[in-house]
């Protein structure tokens, strides 16, 4: 059912991207709303937000067949691969407490990996070298994580561990399954209570087994479904976000996305010296892809170049109804979370998209 779309799903590729447009100045429209505007207008996006902590810009509407205004920013939505940094804040939680180290083998943890060299910090850096489980799994039945993950380990590995760099929604899986087994009390639990409780993010949640519909206010989604792709663009709101688990299941707002990014990188989850390894123990990864130069990917989070000076650090993630985009100016100059109701994981879509982050966030760092 959603064998070929959740491939990319899950992947952060589509928030690290492309040329930005630059902030405007006081005689120039909104460069924030403008680039909304354009993922309407040219892109054919159904429902656009950008929220900065400020002020909330939207363009398009939350429900093509009733037309109803988009949703502001207690609305929710699906982080897709924003969850990996909510993860790898948690497994760093449990390196600071000293009940794990990053050079521990995933082995000691995850009996399926028993004799494979992969670490911890390798999951994290996503230089495991583990194959993507998402294009092996048949959506329409559902299975634990040791199902996934046993689907990958029947494929070679794509490079040897530390060999290199390469996005895989596996480091993440495994990684849930090293808190389920250290913690005792699973990785949504311990997440709940050790990162959503703590910032107050009362929004935010892990989606219930079978549970597909969103909660509270939300746009639609709009995508090809991949059960039926020729049916062209359909309703896609409802998905199996439980089954999305650690590397991309959580649902949350623009409002709650951005307390986040203010109180990992703010202090308030971490010791210091846990942030900086997250953000300087680093690949880079510029130029692979759609990624460009000067990007780098941490423990979880990855950091893009503003046009403005400096860079921002968030992830980022995608559905077939959606995509997200954001993170926190360095410095703490500001934060921003962008969506969209629709997949605009590539061309001008992607770049308009880009461009309401880097607008926004050199906007008010100003």
């Amino acid at each position: 059912m959603y064998r070929k779309r959740l491939t990319t799903a899950l992947l952060f590729t589509t928030t690290l991207a492309v040329a930005f447009a630059p902030a405007a100045s006081a005689h120039r429209p909104d460069p924030v709303q403008r680039q909304l505007d354009l993922l309407v207008e040219r892109d054919g996006v159904p429902g656009a937000l950008a929220f900065d902590g400020r002020s909330t810009r939207t363009a398009g509407v939350a429900d093509l067949e009733s037309g109803r205004a988009m949703v502001g920013s207690k609305g929710s939505f699906r982080l897709a691969s924003n969850t990996k940094a909510f993860t790898a804040t948690a497994v760093m939680r449990l390196v600071a407490d000293g009940r794990i180290r990053l050079d521990d083998r995933a082995g000691d943890h995850v009996p399926q990996l028993a004799g494979h060299a992969v670490t911890v910090r390798q999951l994290l850096k996503q230089t495991s070298g583990l194959p993507e489980y998402t294009p092996l799994v048949d959506w329409d039945r559902p299975g634990t994580p040791e199902d996934y993950l046993a689907l990958a380990l029947a494929e070679p590995p794509v490079f040897e561990p530390g060999g290199d760099w390469g996005y895989s929604n596996t480091n993440y899986l495994v990684l849930g399954m090293v808190i389920d087994q250290v913690t005792g009390v699973g990785f949504r639990t311990y997440i709940e209570r050790e990162i959503l409780r703590p910032l107050r993010l009362t929004d935010t949640y892990w989606p219930a087994p079978g549970e597909l519909a969103l909660r509270g206010p939300h746009a639609r989604n709009y995508g090809v479904h991949p059960a039926d792709p020729e049916a062209g663009r359909v309703d896609v709101t409802e998905l199996p976000g439980y089954e999305f688990g650690a590397s991309g299941g959580l649902v949350s707002t623009p409002r709650d996305l951005n307390a986040f990014w203010d109180g990992l990188f703010g202090g308030r989850l971490l010791p210091t010296w846990a942030v900086r390894l997250m953000t300087r123990d680093t690949s880079d990864i510029g130029g692979r892809d759609v990624y460009p130069a000067g990007s780098r990917y941490g423990y979880g989070v990855a950091s893009v170049p503003l046009s403005c000076g400096g860079v921002y650090w968030g992830h980022g993630g995608d559905l077939p109804g959606g995509s997200v985009g954001g993170g926190r100016a360095s410095g703490g100059r500001a934060t921003v979370t962008v969506y969209t109701t629709t997949w605009t994981a590539e061309g001008e879509g992607l770049r308009h998209l880009q461009g309401a982050v880097d607008a926004a966030l050199c906007a008010r760092g100003r």
